[in-house]
């Protein structure tokens, strides 16, 4: 078709203004319209089936994040206002009415203000718990006008940062906790004055005899009862919001993994100090993290770090409890996505010990919006089943210190801070709402509650439940104990056996029965209350004994993680059954070992005497066990595993022997230990070393003589000589010609240091030459930074990387390296971000001063290298090419997608629907904007050794660090000196690196332009 043509003619200037000034009027008042209340709902895409509805809006309501209905139907309402730095007590909880019946909320009454950035609300006795980080406050109406008459500070203590990482969302669990969504503080480098507070000892200010977590719960998730002053941190962490199942798995969220199962609490782990598990969740999502999403928007507003088209901002996680949509949804759970306008949903099925999510549709969400301003953040299920959706409403959802500064400085970070609407979706044909303030169940009698606990809808039986535990009544009606024991009723069996045990009623008859009902939830749980009373009833533990083939994983897995309580030689018995039979589950074997480190010591001889070559777990479980072991310091135990772990009796030992010597070697690698403890050990690893059939077990037993240390002796002079062989005998395997050198180095290696030069050679593989540069820089002088500076023209780039490390073990060695910068002989940009801002903030202010001039003497202003490289937004780039420039400059810390890379920074695949300009940016300008969960941390250990890296995951025992390379290492947190956040990009710019049609062809590999 012809395209329609137009005759141009002249215009003046005036009347061009004035034409331009017309079109964006036009353009503001279309916009306008578009996101009026009464176009709201045309802006929708929904799930066929279903229907929604606006129940509330402006002026009613504005910046909506969370929601609950009390008993008697009033709607409070959390508005946070202050989002993003507006710290000045704007925030307010409404309460709303449908006072004319039409299913739509028309009244509006302030029930509490003077809040600064209100996250989340719960229902509790007569009034309210609020999160306003610091606090958690108790508010209360006592003289029924609908306003707050008490304010009272529960708990305090949690840090004041970034508004999306504070503490969220408190929900009521099955088990009669409050757990509150939390995780560690996020102070951006900007607004530090604003939102740095860290926190301080998270405690109850009202009791100051009671437990106090550690500063800002130590970043993780916390539950509490008020009532009784008890507080404990989690194993796990989650952003804003988490949710329960109905059996009660808890399941968190992060901004780019919208589905976390929280897989094992903290008071397992807690029991094994010297089980080292640094992630307590699994991500079950099998469209991936970071999962792709199918926005719908016109002119979406995106921003520096907003990856397009995949999960960039999951919130409000909420698993479908309410009973009144479909069968389909009865496993559901909903995740609001507001940077890309949408409301995605999983089906839960079973995985084993976990679940797996998986989407309803291949490429379409339940419910997608054309407006850019829609922002769902939060949900919640109402007394009618009903999905009660939350939309913050704003045109920009991102915090300022990861947007352009353009948008940051146009004054237009609030627009829509007068805006907020909540929407209602049903299945088509519903009725309207018709429950505002017309419900009666705080009203209901103990009889009419119990009822309420089998209700299809969670809303009824979590309320009931609530009600009655809060009752605290002293005669327990009989229809109580019936519905204990209602093998009709799965869910109000769970409920009621619950509701007992909150009101101290608990009783074997109740309990073991139900480890036989045919729901695998209702088995689960009732195994959890057992383990509350095995002390009381010891009767208990026979019949917890008989379940240790139940057919349902979950329930296996909960037996495991309770018989750990138990110290019987049949409890030890069941728990070794419950591991063999179910060892190819990580998750059991986790559960296993959090036993008790006492009653673990059998565990490795029945290891061994099952392993099966055919089935790694195996080897995964002999090296957490010696691991373990091994960090306990128990010497007679260490040396008998030595000495297992050396025996050349047996082909079949083999297969074991090395796991079992790199578990020795992993738990004592950060111990400070006396070393001639272990001595009688020393000949069997030396033996091993060198004639041991096993290449793997030569290693092994490599890596924990490193741990223990050699002595000078007859036997040694003669082993250093046959390494030097090895090690220069290229007719061997290079991992052969490793175990030469790394032996030699176990020594004084200024002894070999001629032998070790030698085979800094271009022709020598680049293994031989790392283990040979590392050797040099055990020498203590300054001579290993010295022969780097002389053979730095011949070193590729793997080697130069471990050149530069030599550097920076101290300021001797540093001192040299800026004489080489000064010289022209190694450049700045060849540093590194990392090495840079370690020189740059040396305690040694001449030497700090010399980094700072030679570093920042030829960088370019932000806007200087920009401009340099705008060229390549526009240059033509090929994908073949960019793969090229991905693999030299960036594989080493980066994974695109499933098959390239290493997983260190964020996945490139990730950015594909980004605007090529923000990658360009992150590219040139990586400490611009730091995405969360990237920041580069530093920790001292009590020994000594100083690591950096990221933080990957954690646990209330350790951490997991992820260094450059996709190379990770747990670490026990009691090891550890000092933890400190760097607060910079561990990604060097690529600006010295690549030229701009490089880039541009980076850029076609990342965006999959042809």
């Amino acid at each position: 078709m012809p395209k329609p043509y137009f005759k141009l003619y002249p215009l003046t200037s005036a009347l061009l203004l004035l034409l331009m000034a017309c079109l964006s009027c036009q353009r503001s008042a279309n916009d306008s319209m578009e996101r009026s209340l009464g176009n709201a709902i045309q802006t929708f895409e929904l799930e066929d089936g279903f229907q929604i509805e606006l129940i509330a809006g402006e002026p009613l309501i504005s910046d909506p994040v969370d929601m609950e209905i009390d008993e008697f139907g009033r709607m409070y309402v959390v508005e946070m206002h202050g989002y993003p730095l507006d710290l000045s007590g704007s925030g307010k909880i409404k309460l709303l009415s449908d006072t004319n019946g039409d299913g739509k909320m028309d009244q509006s009454t302030v029930f509490a203000e003077n809040l600064v950035l209100p996250t989340g609300i719960l229902r509790w006795k007569n009034g309210l718990l609020v999160t306003d980080p610091p606090h958690v406050y108790y508010l209360e109406d006592r003289d029924g006008d609908g306003k707050a008459d008490i304010k009272e500070i529960v708990l305090t203590g949690f840090a004041v940062s970034n508004p999306q990482h504070n503490v969220n969302s408190p929900r009521l669990g099955l088990d009669n906790w409050i757990y509150l969504g939390h995780e560690p503080a996020v102070s951006t480098n900007t607004f530090q004055d604003l939102l740095g507070d860290r926190g301080s000892e998270v405690h109850f200010p009202s009791n100051h005899e009671v437990v106090r977590l550690p500063q800002n719960a130590g970043g993780r998730s916390v539950r509490f009862r008020p009532d009784s002053f008890e507080l404990e941190v989690l194993a796990s962490r989650t952003q804003f919001g988490h949710t329960f199942d109905k059996w009660g798995h808890r399941f968190v969220i992060n901004n780019n993994n919208h589905i976390i199962q929280d897989v094992i609490p903290a008071r397992y782990l807690n029991r094994n100090p010297y089980l080292l598990v640094s992630q307590s969740t699994e991500s079950i999502s099998d469209h991936g993290n970071a999962a792709e999403v199918f926005p719908i928007t016109k002119n979406p507003e995106h921003q520096l770090l907003t990856d397009l088209g995949v999960m960039t901002s999951a919130c409000g996680i909420t698993a479908y409890l309410g009973g009144s949509f479909s069968s389909e949804y009865d496993k559901a759970v909903f995740i609001a996505e507001p940077v890309s306008n949408i409301l995605h949903i999983d089906l839960l099925s079973d995985n084993g010990t976990l679940f797996k999510a998986s989407r309803q549709h291949p490429e379409k969400e339940f419910l997608a919006s054309t407006d850019s301003w829609f922002r769902p953040v939060n949900m919640y299920i109402g007394p009618d089943g009903a999905l009660y959706l939350l939309d913050y409403y704003r045109q920009y959802i991102e915090h300022p210190e990861w947007m352009a500064e353009d948008v940051v400085n146009s004054g237009a970070l609030y627009n829509g801070t007068d805006k907020g609407r909540i929407y209602r979706i049903t299945p088509k044909g519903t009725k309207p709402l018709d429950w505002s303030n017309k419900l009666k169940l705080g009203d209901f009698t103990d009889q009419e509650l119990v009822e309420k606990l089998a209700d299809s809808n969670i809303w009824w039986r979590r309320n009931a439940q609530r009600l009655l535990v809060d009752r605290k009544i002293s005669e327990i009606p009989k229809e109580l104990f019936e519905m204990a024991s209602n093998i009709q009723k799965p869910e109000g069996r769970v409920h009621a056996l619950w509701t007992l045990e909150g009101l101290g009623k608990t009783n074997p008859e109740l309990i073991i029965p139900a480890f036989q009902d045919k729901e695998a939830g209702v088995r689960k749980n009732a195994i959890q209350i057992a383990e509350l009373h095995l002390s009381k009833y010891p009767e208990m533990e026979t019949a917890l004994l008989q379940m240790v083939s139940d057919s349902y994983p979950k329930v296996r897995f909960q037996l495991l993680c309770t018989l750990g309580f138990l110290k019987s030689e049949a409890a030890s018995k069941a728990r070794e059954k419950l591991l063999f039979e179910n060892i190819e589950d990580e998750w059991m074997q986790v559960a296993a070992l959090s036993a008790p480190f006492e009653d673990n010591k059998t565990l490795m001889q029945a290891s061994l005497a099952n392993y099966d070559i055919n089935i790694p777990a195996y080897g995964t479980l002999v090296q957490r066990l010696s691991a373990m072991t091994a960090y306990s310091l128990d010497k007679d135990a260490i040396l008998d595993l030595i000495s297992k772990g050396t025996n050349t009796n047996s082909v079949h030992e083999s297969h074991w022997q090395a796991p079992l010597l790199n578990g020795l070697a992993q738990g004592l690698q950060s111990k400070n230990i006396d070393r001639s403890t272990f001595r009688p050990a020393e000949n069997m690893l030396l033996t091993a070393c060198f004639e041991n059939p096993s290449l793997q077990v030569r290693q092994a037993s490599l890596e924990l003589l490193k741990a223990l240390g050699v002595t000078e002796s007859p036997q040694s002079k003669i082993l250093k000589e046959k390494a030097k062989a090895i090690a220069a005998n290229k007719g061997l395997s290079e991992q052969e010609r490793v175990i030469g050198i790394n032996f030699l180095s176990l020594f004084n290696s200024e002894d070999n240091k001629t032998f070790f030069e030698s085979l800094l050679k271009p022709i020598e593989p680049n293994e031989v030459q790392l283990v040979a540069l590392k050797a040099i820089s055990r020498i203590p002088d300054t001579s290993a930074a010295e022969l780097v500076v002389e053979l730095w023209p011949s070193f590729t780039p793997v080697i130069r990387e471990e050149g530069l490390n030599i550097f920076m073990v101290n300021n001797d060695r540093i001192s040299i390296l800026l004489d080489a910068m000064e010289n022209g002989i190694i450049q700045p940009n060849n540093l590194g971000w990392p090495r840079s801002v370690r020189l740059m903030n040396n305690s040694n202010i001449p030497l700090r001063t010399r980094a700072r001039l030679l570093i920042n003497s030829e960088e370019k202003s932000n806007e200087e290298i920009l401009q340099q490289y705008q060229a390549s937004l526009t240059l033509n780039g090929t994908q073949l090419k960019g793969q090229t420039v991905y693999q030299e400059n960036c594989a080493i810390c980066h994974k695109m997608g499933q098959d390239l890379g290493m997983a260190f920074g964020p996945d490139l695949a990730t950015m594909k629907n980004r605007r090529p300009e923000n990658i360009l940016s992150d590219i040139l300008l990586p400490n611009l904007s730091i995405a969360d969960g990237y920041d580069l941390w530093s920790v001292e250990m009590q020994n000594g050794e100083n690591l950096q890296g990221l933080i990957a995951s954690e646990t209330p025992t350790a951490i997991l660090l992820r260094f450059a390379g996709g190379q990770e290492r747990s670490v026990a947190r009691q090891d550890i000196r000092s933890l400190t956040v760097m607060d910079i990009s561990a990604m060097p710019s690529l600006e010295s690196n690549i030229n701009p049609q490089e880039m541009a062809d980076l850029l076609a590999f990342i965006l999959k332009i042809n």
